[in-house]
């Protein structure tokens, strides 16, 4: 049953003489209790369509158009009251930088209390007290960190307070936007996996947005690939990503750098840059870089096809099965 489905959703940035379509008719249904990576290149859409979405975009530089249903229930049409119960409550977002989330001048305690004090404001002391204990031990952090600043902790404890904070009022769906990069790998590794236990015992939906394919493979059930504003491919990680058929997922696959056992290591580019979503154009936004385009593919939208009802993509000239290793 889809706890979030998305229908022609399309978000622009709006400039004095210019507008960037961010996110260019997007339909795309989050199932409750998946786990759903958002892959792409930087520039790609994945953060403005969850940004839209839960219209966190400045509205007088931005326009959000479609449908959210959060059970139901459209998110782009609701008035900021409604919106505002369902934000932290309902659907949490855990950000990239995680410094930047705290006040550098408040203690951990202080600044975790005050928010919870919004949505529980005849919450007493002692019970708040606790039900940050309770968060803090949830992530593997010790109560002693209440009563530290942010700039003494480190990049992985700063995070894992993040997540604890985003956990506070239970949501639905928990949001994690690039909330690893900045890590080491064993750093990100731990904090994902303490993810995977908390996400079993809470029963949370999980949206993964990153660039690091391996994450996807290795912590999502699902993946959906975005370029330059558009969904290309969507559908179980060890369907798309074994046998993509959309030729960018393939060449975003084969771009992850591979090692040998001799230590040497391969990475192949994708050819080519993104087209200016600042000039209108008509086709697929990957004819130009891709070696099986077509004249269609320059001039006509590619329209959804599906290879069953979870795996689905968007491509005049998909690949076949089997057609990984081919060369670009």
């Amino acid at each position: 049953m889809s706890i979030l489905e998305i229908k022609d959703l399309s978000v622009s940035y709006l400039g004095d003489d210019y507008k960037v379509r961010a996110v260019d008719h997007v339909s795309l249904n989050i199932e409750e209790g998946e786990s759903l990576g958002i892959v792409g290149e930087s520039g790609s859409g994945k953060s403005t369509l969850m940004l839209g979405i839960l219209r966190l975009l400045n509205e007088r530089t931005s326009k959000t158009e479609g449908e959210a249903l959060f059970r139901g229930n459209d998110l782009i049409s609701m008035n900021k009251k409604e919106l505002a119960k369902v934000r932290w409550s309902e659907i949490s977002v855990v950000f990239q930088k995680a410094m930047n989330v705290f006040s550098p001048v408040h203690t951990i305690e202080t600044f975790l209390s005050d928010i919870y004090k919004v949505h529980r404001p005849n919450a007493k002391r002692q019970e708040i007290r606790k039900e940050l204990t309770d968060l803090l031990a949830m992530v593997n952090l010790p109560k002693q960190v209440l009563r530290m600043y942010p700039h003494e902790l480190s990049g992985g404890m700063l995070q894992r307070t993040s997540i604890a904070m985003s956990l506070m009022f239970r949501p639905k769906i928990l949001v994690l936007d690039e909330a690893t990069t900045a890590l080491d790998v064993i750093t990100q590794n731990q904090i994902l996996s303490e993810i995977l236990e908390i996400e079993e015992k809470l029963h949370l939906t999980r949206v993964l947005i990153t660039h690091d394919m391996s994450v996807v493979a290795n912590f999502c059930k699902k993946i959906a690939v975005f370029y330059a504003g558009r969904l290309m491919e969507v559908g179980y990680v060890e369907d798309v990503l074994v046998h993509p058929r959309h030729p960018y997922t393939r060449d975003l696959v084969k771009s992850y750098p591979t090692f040998s056992e001799d230590g040497t290591g391969t990475v192949i580019s994708i050819p080519g840059t993104m087209i200016d979503l600042k000039k209108a154009y008509t086709g697929c936004p990957y004819a130009n870089r891709c070696d099986r385009a077509t004249e269609q593919c320059r001039t006509d939208r590619p329209m959804e096809d599906q290879m069953d009802e979870h795996w689905s993509y968007y491509c005049h000239n998909p690949l076949q099965g089997g057609e990984t290793d081919e060369s670009r």
